[in-house]
């Protein structure tokens, strides 16, 4: 029985720890999932202060485990937690939790990829989530495709865990070697910022590499007006092989290369990596034009 004296972050910080947990309900973590459990509340909880204030947020975990960052999330104020959980093994985990957080709490056992977060929970709303290994940059691809739809109003920010190198190729700039297709995406669309990073050792079992923390603030309007599908097929064919020239990297589009790039007015000796951002979104956009 909860007791009505106590607040939430109390009642929170009176269930057993996240380790007994674990143990408790056989949560081994699985290869196969991509799960690396954050066991450390310190951590948990920046993660929950890098995500802004969240009182007047409805907040989306992804891929809760045994819900250590659950915890932070509902102890940070959000107005209301939505996790959803592919692994059957940690519902009843998850279930002590909602037990205290009530109402302010829901739990949809499901596949993230399937899961419409823009449908399914109201406005405004936040994506908060140590997400798995093996599903990070497919979800990510996945909830730009409704940012670029419903601009900022399908998010206020996503505050996302990836592994390092994920994460430094989307804030990566021009000229960097991480600078590639996903940076191209993700600024297109957002202002993206580097939180910090956590070694190996930060989590349960320990991964091979690194992690890192990002946040994407969408953008109220998309730095160019181009769909996702053009901006896509051009950047893959102009960082499909690096060290070519724009002139011949972009060969094989439905509009010839030289055309595309006098268009644009871009030195066809040129690499992609040397263009900024918002060059290689026109680029795209006077594909689309031209093709219409």
């Amino acid at each position: 029985m909860n007791n009505p004296s106590q607040t939430l972050s109390d009642r929170l910080l009176a269930l057993p720890s996240l380790k007994t947990v674990i143990n408790a309900f056989g949560l081994d973590a699985r290869k196969s999932l991509g799960q690396h459990f954050l066991l450390d509340t310190r951590i948990t909880d920046k993660i929950a202060r890098y995500a802004g204030d969240l009182r007047d947020f409805n907040v989306i975990e992804i891929g809760p485990g045994p819900g250590g960052l659950t915890r932070s999330l509902l102890a940070a104020g959000c107005r209301h937690l939505v996790v959803v959980e592919k692994d059957d093994r940690c519902l009843a985990a998850l279930a002590q939790i909602k037990e205290i957080a009530g109402d302010r709490m829901e739990i949809i056992h499901g596949d993230a990829m399937e899961f419409d977060p823009v449908a399914s929970v109201p406005a405004p709303r936040k994506i908060i989530a140590n997400l798995p290994y093996n599903v990070g940059t497919p979800l990510l691809v996945r909830w730009l495709g409704m940012v670029a739809e419903q601009g900022n109003s399908a998010f206020d920010s996503l505050t996302l865990m990836f592994q390092k190198e994920v994460a430094e190729r989307i804030v990566a700039e021009p000229g960097n070697k991480d600078f590639g297709r996903l940076a191209v995406l993700c600024q297109w669309l957002c202002e993206c910022r580097y939180d910090f990073e956590l070694p190996p050792g930060a989590f349960s079992p320990p991964p091979k590499v690194s992690s890192a923390v990002v946040t994407l603030s969408p953008r109220k309007e998309k730095l160019v007006d181009v769909s996702q599908d053009a901006l896509e097929m051009v950047m893959a064919k102009a960082f499909g092989q690096r060290r070519k020239m724009l002139r011949s990297a972009l060969k094989g589009l439905a509009v010839p290369a030289d055309v595309l790039l006098e268009k644009s007015g871009i030195d066809g000796s040129k690499r992609a990596e040397q263009l900024d951002v918002m060059t290689l979104c026109k680029l795209a956009q006077v594909y689309e034009k031209i093709r219409r």
